[in-house]
């Protein structure tokens, strides 16, 4: 998504960008104190920024009846997760909310998302909650996967699963909210016409992908709802914040506000 930012292949206007790498769960953090003018979060994040940021309608990792799955060493049901012990990438994750919409009865420690499936093989949690390129690789691993929640997700709501969105803050004021979400807009557009390119940046942050798997991931992720969120999109969101409500998961009714 970032390619034709960073390599100064389209116009950034007035716009200096510094770019920031970190894991989703650190930048949710950073979201919180309203440290970046716009990063990445997840969707069940935003449940708790909505007052200081806007939702980009560029930029969202979306799944259609995939999304972040639940692995174990052994063959488990879903309803086998019931009072298990699950290793999870955060707290604010977009995953962390879907899990506690399915099944409530967990208790779950925190671990980086790169080093879930080395957790969960030797045996420190029953079941790992896997996010990123492990939803491609875990069978390597010799893991076996108990629940795809998008997969899930989509026979509950017939809606694709929002997890990660881009915000952008809103004392920059609408003007340079919506310039900066049509340069982000831009950079994807370009990077999805030159995919190889695109794809060759990216490679170092694909933590041992093959390019073949790194094209498929991105591909699961980086697709039309990216380009723009769409109404499917935006009621994928609304029906994540209004789920969590209902079920006391988040405190207040969120509205998404988007830019």
């Amino acid at each position: 998504m970032f390619y034709a930012i960073a390599k100064n292949k389209i116009d950034t206007k007035e716009f200096r960008i510094l770019h920031v790498v970190e894991d989703i769960e650190s930048l949710n953090q950073r979201a919180l104190k309203g440290e970046l003018e716009a990063t990445a979060v997840s969707v069940h994040a935003y449940a708790y920024l909505s007052d200081h940021y806007a939702i980009m309608r560029s930029g969202a990792s979306i799944g259609e009846k995939y999304g972040p799955i639940v692995v174990s060493r052994k063959p488990l049901k879903p309803k086998d997760l019931k009072g298990k012990k699950i290793a999870i990438p955060g707290t604010l994750t977009t995953a962390a909310l879907v899990l506690r919409l399915f099944e409530p009865e967990f208790s779950y420690v925190i671990v980086p998302f790169d080093k879930i499936l080395d957790y969960v093989k030797a045996g420190k949690a029953d079941c790992g909650l896997v996010i990123h390129e492990g939803q491609i690789t875990y069978q390597k691993e010799g893991l076996e996967k108990v629940i795809d929640l998008g997969e899930w997700w989509w026979n509950e709501t017939k809606l694709p699963l929002p997890l990660g969105i881009d915000v952008v803050r809103k004392n920059l004021g609408e003007e340079k909210m919506k310039a900066f979400s049509e340069i982000f807009k831009n950079s994807i557009i370009y990077s999805l016409e030159h995919r190889k390119d695109a794809l060759a940046y990216a490679m170092p942050y694909g933590r041992d992908l093959t390019p073949e798997a790194a094209d498929r991931f991105v591909g699961m992720y980086v697709n039309d709802y990216t380009r723009d969120l769409g109404p499917k999109g935006e009621a994928g969101i609304r029906e994540l914040m209004e789920r969590g409500f209902a079920r006391k998961l988040l405190m207040k009714k969120i509205v998404p506000e988007f830019v």
